[in-house]
């Protein structure tokens, strides 16, 4: 089956059912998008938002890091995530140093200050030298629930022991030292790589040249450790779709858009690629 686009324009304006939805890209405005989703849907959510650097990118305009222009755009949005989360769902924003302060206190005052989870920081390899700051190699994922009931599964995403520690294990027990088998926790600081093109004796099989284009490994990460299969995942920043492709390798149905057209044309190549 190919995986076809729908045009939200083009739609009725009732609200649409995804239970027995597999994967969904819509080319449109994200908020008309939530708009048309009923409440309490989608089991998780996670967008890596406009960072607010005021450029001009080959693929689209980012928003000015100007309060005013950051609250116009994120307050209705954030809202409409809100009402369409479950109550057991979750909800991962990814940004950088620029705007991370302001969305911080709209989603206290949204989603409830007391559902802040914790700040995730996925360390990167980044190139540059710079002469009057230190080199900024971190984004922030900002993790929150919708209730105190979120669905979470840490034991999903051990990090494993090194070879040598499992061959230390027996040893540990032997001396009474509890040590799990599976890995160790992972804590709030991930490492991935960056998505880069490689060079001529390695190229990225992940690279597509799209700008904002993320790691599999840390999507996978989230969806791993916040759904279960079949669960709904929405990203309303859907960019080169690796959160579509990541979803349909772990069997979860997707919904997302994005107001580009290339974008959904690299996200739909993606998926009917996976499928051939």
């Amino acid at each position: 089956m190919t995986i076809e686009s729908t045009d939200l324009q083009n739609s009725t304006n009732t609200a649409i059912t995804y239970s027995e939805c597999y994967q969904q890209c819509f080319c449109s405005d994200n908020l008309e998008l939530m708009k048309t989703i009923e409440s309490n849907t989608i089991d998780l959510i996670y967008c890596d938002i406009l960072y607010g650097t005021g450029r001009k990118f080959a693929d689209y305009q980012d928003l000015k890091p100007i309060r005013s222009e950051i609250e116009n755009h994120y307050i209705p949005r954030i809202k409409e995530m809100h009402r369409i989360l479950k109550p057991t769902g979750s909800i991962y924003l990814q940004m950088d140093y620029r705007i991370s302060h302001w969305i911080r206190c709209l989603m206290d005052d949204i989603f409830n200050y007391k559902n802040y989870i914790q700040s995730i920081y996925w360390k990167y390899n980044a190139g540059g030298k710079y002469n009057d700051k230190f080199k900024t190699v971190t984004d922030e994922i900002l993790f929150y629930s919708k209730t105190e009931n979120k669905c979470f599964y840490p034991e999903r995403v051990m990090i494993p022991h090194h070879p040598d520690t499992y061959r230390r294990i027996k040893g540990y027990a032997n001396a009474g030292i509890t040590i799990n088998i599976n890995g160790k926790q992972r804590e709030n600081l991930w490492d991935f790589n960056a998505v880069k093109k490689g060079n001529y004796t390695k190229i990225n099989p992940e690279y597509l040249n799209y700008a904002t284009q993320k790691p599999k490994a840390l999507i996978e990460t989230i969806i791993k450790a916040s759904s279960n299969e079949g669960d709904l995942v929405a990203d309303f920043y859907m960019g080169s779709g690796t959160t579509a492709e990541v979803c349909k390798d772990l069997n979860r149905n997707f919904i997302g858009c994005d107001i580009n057209p290339r974008a959904i044309e690299i996200t739909l190549k993606r998926l009917n690629d996976a499928r051939s």
